[in-house]
């Protein structure tokens, strides 16, 4: 297949709560521009997500040489290296999801083809390719896009009940794997990026947010807990890559939209750049808790 337009930037290929797609024109004010222009810079994102700021930024600055991603979820690490190894592969799969999905006539058959789906994926006996496009179906079909999954490491996402979810896309998977060619893709903490950069490096980090209240901890991407504890562990890891006059950059949830005492990220990153900005709450079974909130976006320049 070919693409219909050098010119068609990728995007991401899954939904995704709490995806960065709403935030980048925010982000595309205090990014430092002239810094990744220059020669040998490094872009890193230890928490992967959706990749919006990632794809993003290979398409403002084409002449990056290297990029670092990772994400402690092995699933999510395996379906970006699927789509940049093996992209018609994986077209070839979808189409066949798709095609079956949309033959089955009733809600009620869909359901219960998507729990199928569901437990295959959950059983995780199949190889790097069949996992990759059973992400991508449930991703999806599921409810809202979310991606949740238990202690266990089983993802538990209900049915979405869409009438005709676009659930192959080939252009965007072949421009997505064009876009990851010069990218390294990790598996692990978030600290062991550092092993990978070569010269000066621009970190985005979008870790799991911080919950802003019990009901809300939409941050169970993967079998481990990210709580305040590991909030704290990264802010010393920024610390240190400021140290070391690497710029990053880092989004997160403000507890004041709930609490205005919480002053959790304001006393933690006292010593760096804070910027309140707005952005929406789209994910919540109670519509009228949607709307707009504030964010985050924390620097180490100016």
């Amino acid at each position: 297949m070919k693409l219909t337009s050098d010119k068609v930037a990728a995007k991401p290929f899954l939904k995704w709560a709490g995806g960065k797609s709403q935030l980048i024109p925010e982000i595309g004010k205090i990014v430092p521009i002239e810094f990744l222009s220059r020669p040998n810079v490094t872009y890193v994102e230890p928490f992967i997500g959706s990749g919006a700021v990632l794809f993003w930024i290979l398409s403002k600055f084409p002449d990056l040489k290297k990029a670092v991603i990772n994400d402690i979820n092995p699933d999510l690490s395996g379906v970006y290296s699927v789509i940049r190894d093996n992209p018609e592969s994986l077209i070839n799969e979808l189409n066949l999801l798709q095609a079956t999905y949309k033959k089955i006539a009733t809600e009620s058959e869909k359901k219960e083809f998507y729990l199928s789906i569901r437990r295959l994926y959950n059983a995780r006996r199949y190889n790097a390719l069949t996992g990759a496009s059973y992400l991508i179906f449930l991703n999806r079909t599921c409810f809202n896009g979310l991606y949740r999954v238990n202690s266990k490491n089983e993802f538990n996402v209900p049915f979405g009940r869409y009438v005709n979810p676009k659930i192959s896309d080939p252009e965007n998977i072949l421009l997505v794997s064009k876009a990851l060619q010069k990218v390294t893709i990790l598996n692990g903490d978030f600290v062991e990026t550092a092993n990978y950069i070569e010269g000066q490096a621009f970190y985005y980090f979008d870790p799991p947010y911080r919950p802003l209240n019990k009901t809300a901890a939409f941050n169970s991407y993967s079998a481990e807990i990210f709580n305040d504890r590991e909030q704290e562990r990264l802010y010393r890891f920024c610390d240190l890559l400021h140290s070391e006059n690497h710029l990053w950059l880092l989004s997160n949830s403000d507890p004041k939209n709930i609490d205005q005492t919480d002053t959790f990220f304001d006393d933690l990153y006292a010593a760096f750049s804070i910027k309140r900005v707005n952005a929406s709450r789209r994910i919540n079974s109670n519509p009228s808790k949607r709307g707009e909130i504030k964010e985050l976006l924390i620097s180490n320049y100016g």
